[in-house]
């Protein structure tokens, strides 16, 4: 992809869209450490100074794309979250159908969760404070987002719903990190099957854990 030198906001927009759309598709291929400036430059089709007038940084370009992968992913959890979760159930048995209707989507998004994993060691560094306040607000917004979606099923959380969004992201970053072990790891893993137990699926971990996060949560009695 080529493009020539963009003289409107549209076609400013165009070029936005297709930088961030790239580093979409190499984190499908490649952890987010892999993923450089100059080889994102290169599959865009745009000179690294003409990357560089759109994004200060390729932390930037990242962030940009977490931002964007969050509110797509919340506006899907809320038909799945609808669909999943019978409210008419105990308080259990809703905060169980609650925590499987998110690690069923969470483990769908493996980029999102990788990003997340990456968010404050690395996303957040090289960034300008006007490129990270900007993301930071938007990220209260998608909090906020997250939050009325869960106490719309589970109204019993009261003040810790937002607790519990902000743990369920944590998690989901953290996870993803052992999920998606690297060829050697693999290797490893293959030649001695008991060093496995590192390994975790995103999914079926998630489930666990939110669970006993959400009945930990939850008043008692």
């Amino acid at each position: 992809m080529t493009f020539q030198r963009a003289r409107s906001e549209e076609q400013r927009e165009i070029r936005r869209r297709a930088i961030l759309d790239t580093a979409s598709a190499m984190l499908d291929e490649m952890p987010v450490a892999a993923v450089t400036l100059n080889e994102l430059s290169r599959r865009v089709g745009l000179a690294k100074p003409n990357v560089l007038r759109y994004f200060e940084s390729r932390e930037a370009v990242l962030l940009e794309l977490l931002d964007r992968l969050l509110a797509e992913w919340l506006t899907e959890l809320a038909g799945d979250l609808a669909a999943g979760v019978d409210d008419g159930l105990p308080m259990v048995e809703r905060a169980t159908a609650v925590a499987e209707v998110l690690s069923r989507s969470l483990s769908r998004h493996v980029v999102l969760c990788d990003l997340f994993g990456a968010q404050g060691s690395v996303l957040e560094h090289n960034v300008s404070v006007e490129v990270v306040a900007r993301y930071k607000r938007a990220s209260l917004e998608h909090l906020t987002t997250m939050t009325a979606l869960i106490e719309k099923h589970l109204p019993e959380l009261g003040e810790n719903a937002t607790l519990f969004c902000l743990q369920t992201m944590v998690m989901a970053g953290a996870v993803s990190a052992y999920s998606t072990p690297p060829p050697s790891l693999q290797a490893a893993y293959q030649a001695e099957p008991e060093l496995a137990r590192f390994h975790l699926e995103l999914g079926d971990y998630l489930r666990t854990a939110l669970v006993a996060t959400l009945l930990g949560a939850l008043p008692r009695g």
